[in-house]
């Protein structure tokens, strides 16, 4: 995960046909609905939270797709163009893909300083900010921090607050509704933290290894230890040499979990699984990544209950 685009740089072919297919979007009056892009379902979902019918909300990204790599199309272009609003994760997670949507869609509303724009990674305390000068050699790694804030729910709650500044500014007259949105949904995601807490309690401090370091906020959040990675830097396949590491790693903590997410190849992840005895667990990264999983506290119920379940069944590591 990197700045660089040579693996998610976007596709030759964003131009002339999309300024057709512009050629009719207006601007929104004052008392129309509010027309929200987000780059991620879980973005979009808060946003559906705050404004209710006071907005109309869309997603760039599909759930079970890779947020670092999203072909940029024109029906995109066309949605940007006539939007009021934008939702954007940051911290350059989609900085391959989103410059060139933004610079195709010429709406002034929702470019960085635009009434309409939103990083949602404002008021977020920021994990693994790099401390010091990073190279490619390292990987794909994220000059500004991990990317990777939503997967703890309170930070849904700093989202949701962000998100219903900005509709309360486009949406004077609605203001009172969204600051009443924002706050219902901050009352349901205590409330299934409360939940979710008291599932992952015996299990706080186990062990485990993910295929790739998705997981720093959600690890705070549920108490769980990721002792290691399968990727020997972020972005790059394991080689022989590093299967052989993690195994040796797991063997040593009896780790009996991998976490893994739909979007990697799982081969590596079963394999070192398999020689130690150990479970692979596939979490959902985004709503709509898992089966049932329709909204934002949805997200949490899954990866909660595949969790708590895949513990029980290997028991606690020694």
């Amino acid at each position: 995960m990197s700045q660089g685009t040579n693996r998610r740089g976007s596709r030759a072919g964003i131009g002339a046909i999309w300024l057709t297919l512009l050629a009719g979007a207006a601007p929104s009056s004052a008392a129309d609905v509010l027309q929200v892009v987000a780059t991620l379902p879980d973005l979009a979902d808060i946003a559906r939270q705050v404004g209710q019918e006071r907005a109309e909300v869309s997603s760039i990204a599909v759930g079970f797709q890779d947020p670092h790599y999203v072909d940029p199309k024109p029906s995109f272009v066309v949605k940007l163009n006539r939007a009021d609003v934008f939702i954007q994760v940051g911290l350059d997670l989609e900085i391959g893909w989103v410059p060139p949507l933004l610079n195709q869609a010429r709406n002034p509303r929702v470019i960085r300083g635009g009434p309409g724009w939103i990083d949602a990674s404002e008021g977020v305390e920021i994990l693994e900010r790099p401390t010091r000068e990073m190279s490619r050699a390292e990987g794909d790694i994220h000059i500004y921090g991990n990317p990777h804030y939503w997967m703890d729910p309170l930070n849904g709650k700093i989202i949701a607050a962000h998100i219903a500044r900005v509709f309360s500014s486009l949406r004077p007259e609605w203001a009172s509704e969204f600051e009443h949105n924002r706050d219902v949904f901050a009352r349901r995601i205590d409330e299934a933290n409360e939940r979710w807490q008291a599932r992952m309690a015996p299990h706080h401090g186990t062990p485990v290894v993910a295929y790739h370091n998705s997981w720093p906020y959600f690890e705070r959040r549920f108490g769980i230890e990721i002792a290691g990675f399968v990727e020997p830097r972020p972005g790059i396949p394991p080689t022989p040499n590093d299967l052989l590491r993690v195994i040796n790693l797991m063997k040593s903590k009896n780790i009996k979990m991998v976490l893994h997410s739909i979007y990697y190849d799982d081969k590596p992840a079963r394999f070192v699984a398999q020689k130690v005895g150990a479970e692979v667990v596939t979490l959902a990264t985004s709503v709509g990544g898992g089966e049932g999983v329709e909204d934002y506290i949805k997200l949490f119920d899954y990866n909660v209950g595949l969790l708590v379940d895949a513990f029980e069944r290997t028991g606690p590591a020694r």
